[in-house]
């Protein structure tokens, strides 16, 4: 069995809550095309996936108004929206005892990189992690397993040395595909029962669990799969 060293956190819904900014500037984009939304709770499974798919998928879009969609949620995200959000409680202490346990940390997410790095600095969060990983503003790398591909790639790092850790089922499926094992967690927006069907090796009902799965894995109590 191979020692954990790496591990990769998704952002939105693992690290921040980032529940109104991204309602409100999906919202935005919807207006554009005339689309009234009753509640914006309504769009929280926008919450997580590639945008573009999500427009696709939940919207309905063809492929022409998708990139426009993307492009209006941008005009509101970029000024507004990425600021409105927040770190999860106890994400910040979590992360300081991992780096001080000798683990190497990565942002792995689906959200541009020029946006993810922002926010991590934002918050206060950058000297955590060794790399901000994220798509493209082309839309190219948007992929969950892209992104976690390209970490492994950039870094040097093992997939069977790597943990992945978000709250919906593309963080899991990506890993996965990867060859990477999984902690779905509680703390946003994917239920239990999407983690589970996904395939993670373990679930994490809150910030401290994440931890104690760690150190379990750490101490080679679980297998690290």
């Amino acid at each position: 069995m191979e020692r954990l060293q790496s591990i990769l956190f998704d952002l939105d819904g693992t690290l921040t809550d980032p529940k109104e900014g991204i309602t409100k500037s999906v919202e935005y984009a919807l207006g554009k095309f005339d689309i009234a939304v009753e509640h914006p709770d309504l769009l929280l499974p926008y919450i997580g996936p590639p945008l573009y798919d999500s427009f696709v998928d939940i919207q309905g879009f063809n492929t022409e108004n998708a990139l426009q969609a993307v492009e209006f949620y941008r005009e509101r995200y970029r000024t507004l929206g990425m600021f409105e959000n927040a770190v999860i409680p106890g994400i910040p202490q979590l992360l300081e005892e991992l780096k001080d346990r000798g683990f190497d940390l990565y942002v792995a997410t689906s959200k541009p990189t020029v946006f993810a790095e922002e926010i991590i600095r934002h918050y206060g969060l950058e000297k955590y992690f060794r790399h901000v990983a994220g798509s493209n503003l082309d839309g190219t790398r948007s992929k969950k397993k892209e992104v976690i591909q390209h970490v492994l790639a950039e870094n040097g790092i093992a997939a069977e040395e790597a943990l992945m850790i978000g709250d919906r089922e593309h963080d899991i499926i990506g890993a996965q595909a990867c060859g990477v094992a999984s902690i779905g967690v509680l703390v946003g927006y994917g239920s239990e029962t999407e983690l589970r069907t996904a395939g993670a090796d373990y679930i994490a009902r809150n910030v401290k669990e994440i931890g104690e799965i760690i150190s379990r894995i750490d101490a080679n109590i679980i297998d690290i799969k």
